[in-house]
C-alpha cells in the first residue's frame, strides 16, 4: 500500500516500501553559537595577552588581554567561558541525537554501545594532546574532552529520564559535591603552600574563611589527584597541577551537561518556535544563583575547579548566549550573518584538533615564507596579531574546504 509524505505542507504519493525518515534541519543557532566558542579557543593565536604585556599603559589592549586569558582564581573572563559553553552544547545536542537515531530504528543498546565508545574515546584524546610534548603517555584528566568523555555516559542515560529526575541528578551533584568539599579540612595559617606549587605574589588569590575550603591545591580534589594519578606511570610522582585543574571536576561538569540536555529538550519541546522566555528566564536565575552562592561565600565561583557556584553561574552564561545566538538569527532571521560561524561549529572536533595540533607548523610557515619584514609591518608589539589572524585564518580555509566537501569529523 502506498504511503503518503508530507514535506513542507505538500502531500507526494511515494513508492510502495519502508519509508525513509525525513531529514532533519540542524539547529543554525546552536551551530553559530559552538562555532563562536571555537573561535575563541583558536584565536589563542592571535596573542592578546602578550600585546597588551607590550602596551602596559593601553586599556584598549588591556581589555582585549584579560578577556584573552583565564582569570587566577576567581571570577570569569570571556576566555573562561570557553569549556563550559562546549560543554553545555554537547548536553543540548544529545536530545536531537537521540531522536534522529531513534527515528533511523536504532535500539537502546546499540545506542549505548556507541556512547560508551564515544566516552573513551574522548577521553584517550585527550590523552593524546596532553601528551604532545610529553617524553611518555600524560595521564591526565582536566583536558576538556577527557571531563566531557568521563561525564558523557551518564549524561546520555539522564536523556531518558523524565524532566524532574534531570533537575533531581543536577541538584544531587552540585550539593553533594559542595558538601564534600565542605567537609574535607580547609588549610591552616602553617600550610606549605610552597610545597603545593602556590608562590607568595600568588597569596592575594587566597580565600579566607569557609571559602578557604576552594583554594588552590589544599582541597578534596587535589588530595584525591596525589592518590589517583599516581597509579599511573609518570616521569616522576605527581604532586599537583600548576594551574589548580582537578580530575574531580568532571562530576560538577557532568551538571553543565545536563543543563546543555535541559536547553535541547526545550527546543525540541517548542519546535517550531524558539523558548527564549526560559532561556532568559533559566540564565537569570542561575546566575543569581551563582553569584549568591559566591557573594555570601557559602562557595565560590571558580572555573578552575568547577565549583558548584561556577557550574550554577557559568550555566547560566551559557543560557544567556543561546538566548542571544537563538533570537539574532533565527527570530530575527540573520541566518547569513551565521555562515562564518557555521562552518566552524559544524566541524568543532576538527577545529579543537587544528588549534592543538597545527599552530606550531602553520605558524613557523608564515616565518619561514613571509619573514620578519611583512610579520612586523605594524610594529614589532604587533607581531602576534598578523601572524596570529594569518594563522586563523587557515584554519578557517580549512574547515570551509571541509565543509564544502562534506567533510565532517565526528567521534
Amino acid at each position: 500500500m502506498a504511503t503518503l509524505v508530507q514535506n513542507e505542507g505538500e502531500q507526494t504519493r511515494s513508492a510502495p516500501g519502508p519509508v525513509r525518515p525525513p531529514e532533519q534541519r540542524r539547529n543554525v543557532a546552536v551551530d553559530a553559537y559552538r562555532g563562536f566558542v571555537m573561535l575563541l579557543m583558536m584565536g589563542e593565536v592571535l596573542g592578546f595577552a602578550n600585546i597588551a604585556a607590550s602596551h602596559p599603559n593601553s586599556f584598549f589592549w588591556h581589555i582585549l588581554g584579560f578577556n584573552q586569558s583565564h582569570v587566577e582564581w576567581t571570577g570569569m573572563s570571556l576566555h573562561d567561558t570557553i569549556q563550559p559553553s562546549f560543554t553545555f552544547l554537547v548536553g543540548v545536542a544529545l536530545p536531537y541525537s537521540l531522536r534522529s537515531r531513534l527515528r533511523h530504528g536504532a535500539t537502546f543498546r546499540s545506542m549505548l554501545g556507541h556512547t560508551l565508545w564515544r566516552s573513551v574515546l574522548l577521553v584517550f584524546l585527550g590523552f593524546f594532546l596532553r601528551s604532545i610534548h610529553s617524553p611518555m603517555t600524560n595521564f591526565t584528566f582536566e583536558d576538556t574532552l577527557t571531563q566531557i568523555g568521563l561525564g558523557y555516559s551518564f549524561a546520555f542515560l539522564l536523556t531518558y529520564a523524565r524532566p524532574r529526575w534531570q533537575w533531581t541528578a543536577f541538584a544531587a551533584i552540585l550539593v553533594g559535591y559542595w558538601f564534600a568539599w565542605a567537609l574535607y579540612p580547609a588549610p591552616g595559617p602553617d600550610f606549605p603552600w610552597a610545597a603545593v606549587g602556590v608562590p607568595p605574589e600568588w597569596h592575594r588569590h587566597l580565600l579566607s574563611g569557609f571559602s578557604a575550603h576552594w583554594n588552590k591545591n589544599s582541597n578534596l580534589g587535589q588530595a584525591f589527584d596525589v592518590w589517583f594519578l599516581n597509579h599511573f606511570r609518570r616521569p616522576e610522582p605527581f604532586l599537583f597541577n600548576d594551574g589548580g585543574y582537578l580530575t574531580l571536576s568532571f562530576i560538577p561538569t557532568l551538571g553543565t551537561m545536563i543543563l546543555g540536555l535541559v536547553a535541547g529538550r526545550w527546543f525540541l519541546q517548542a519546535e517550531p518556535k524558539i523558548p527564549l522566555r526560559r532561556f532568559f528566564l533559566a540564565a537569570a536565575t542561575l546566575m543569581a544563583a551563582g553569584l549568591f552562592f559566591h557573594v555570601t561565600g557559602i562557595c565560590p565561583i571558580v572555573k578552575r575547579i568547577w565549583t558548584p557556584a561556577w557550574t550554577l553561574w557559568s550555566g547560566g552564561v551559557c543560557f544567556l548566549c543561546l538566548a542571544v545566538f537563538s533570537w539574532f538569527i533565527d527570530e530575527r532571521n540573520h541566518r547569513r550573518f551565521a555562515f562564518p560561524l557555521v562552518v566552524v561549529g559544524i566541524n568543532s572536533i576538527a577545529a579543537y584538533l587544528f588549534a592543538h595540533l597545527f599552530e606550531d607548523f602553520v605558524q613557523s610557515s608564515f616565518r619561514t615564507h613571509l619573514g620578519d619584514s611583512v610579520l612586523t609591518l605594524f610594529g614589532a608589539s604587533l607581531e602576534p596579531l598578523v601572524l596570529g589572524s594569518l594563522t586563523l585564518g587557515v584554519y578557517w580555509l580549512l574547515l570551509f574546504w571541509m565543509f564544502r566537501n562534506k567533510v565532517f569529523l565526528r567521534i
